[in-house]
């Protein structure tokens, strides 16, 4: 679809361009930090866009790589920013959808040992997945602590508590060639004010896995997992009809590439338009798959689009 508007490539569009867009597809897929919100703060207009698209009878769901939080939570964060009409089952968190995995895809016959925070586990949890629980004494070392018999997976998400114990506890159970071994997300890191950054779970998950000499299945973006658990949720959802808006290259736009959706990049995020020309002028074929069909200020930008199509109604 990206070619029949002739702007593919990572092209910026406004005005009638995003019009054109906003009638030819369907279904609306966003991500959240740095597309949505930052932080506490919803960015502005976004609130809008998204009442704006479901009024007009757009299926919108939202997809994100940050496991830390039950999706239970997240409504109560759109409600507190603004989003008063979006629902539990539009949300599609890298935790949620490790619990669908393991519970529909792989049916888990044992307990899972997870690192990671407490909304994960939760998460788990509400989908009957049995976890490990730690029980260590603070002074256990991976030479004298209890390792539980029946661990049939290992899942790792990001955990600001995570111990050396830990590792050494999911490198044992990983041993086991029949323990899976599942990460919910690769980001490497994410950005906090004042130009710190915060290590991601695909960090977490790296260490892991030269200590395992094991490569974990990722069920997040870029995954095309996250995807078909939204198409096995919603009927009909066709990839030509779709727009994956996010604000990552490497996970938003790859997610989109590897799942036949058209993307829009947002320069309100992470990656800047400079980073996706350069992969668009990359002679390594495999960038290309990183590049946006299309770039976009911030989704305010839809807003003129939402008029003029109310304009043209009336």
């Amino acid at each position: 679809m990206a070619g029949a508007f002739g702007f593919k490539g990572c092209q910026k569009i406004r005005g009638p361009q995003i019009r054109n867009l906003l009638e030819a597809k369907d279904f609306f897929l966003f991500d959240c930090d740095g597309v949505i919100w930052h932080g506490e703060n919803a960015i502005t207009g976004a609130a809008k866009v998204v009442s704006s698209l479901i009024r007009r009878g757009k299926n919108v769901v939202f997809v994100t790589n940050n496991c830390t939080r039950p999706r239970e939570n997240y409504v109560h964060k759109f409600y507190r920013l603004g989003f008063t009409d979006v629902m539990l089952e539009q949300i599609f968190s890298s935790s949620y959808c490790s619990a669908l995995y393991l519970r529909d895809v792989v049916k888990v016959p044992g307990q899972v040992f997870v690192i990671g925070c407490d909304g994960l586990r939760r998460e788990l949890q509400e989908a009957g997945i049995p976890c490990v629980e730690e029980a260590d004494d603070p002074d256990a070392t991976i030479y004298d602590c209890a390792l539980a018999p029946d661990v049939k997976a290992v899942l790792v998400g990001h955990d600001d508590k995570l111990t050396f114990l830990k590792l050494a506890k999911a490198s044992c159970y990983l041993k086991d060639p029949e323990c899976l071994f599942l990460a919910t997300d690769n980001d490497p890191w994410h950005p906090l004010s004042g130009g710190r950054i915060l290590p991601g779970s695909g960090s977490l998950t790296a260490a892991l896995e030269v200590a395992s000499g094991r490569k974990a299945t990722v069920i997040g973006k870029p995954s095309r997992f996250m995807f078909e658990c939204i198409s096995s949720q919603f009927r009909g959802v066709d990839p030509a009809q779709c727009l994956m808006v996010g604000d990552r290259l490497e996970t938003d736009m790859l997610f989109g590439s590897n799942c036949g959706l058209d993307t829009m990049l947002t320069l309100t995020g992470v990656s800047q338009i400079e980073e996706a020309q350069e992969y668009r002028d990359s002679d390594q074929t495999t960038n290309h798959s990183l590049v946006p069909d299309y770039v976009v200020d911030t989704i305010a930008d839809f807003l003129p689009a939402f008029e003029e199509l109310d304009e043209q109604s009336n």
